[in-house]
């Protein structure tokens, strides 16, 4: 099971450093969750760019974004 990463409520940059922070200690993966579009798009930008791949749904809790493999 993925580590989850709770970024709901958190200004930027932090949706994303929170994320930075966890695929360190978390490397497989994690699963990001934001509760707005442009966390959302911070976060599978920095993931991306940093060569992970990231599948992005939505549901009760908001944008799970989940990141894996490097």
């Amino acid at each position: 099971m993925l580590k989850e990463v709770d970024t709901r409520g958190r200004s930027c940059p932090e949706p994303v450093l929170l994320t930075k922070k966890a695929l360190a200690l978390s490397p497989e993966g994690v699963l990001a969750i934001a509760d707005n579009a442009t966390a959302s798009e911070n976060i599978r930008r920095f993931a991306q760019g940093s060569g992970y791949k990231v599948e992005e749904t939505e549901d009760e809790r908001g944008y799970l974004l989940k990141i894996t493999g490097k």
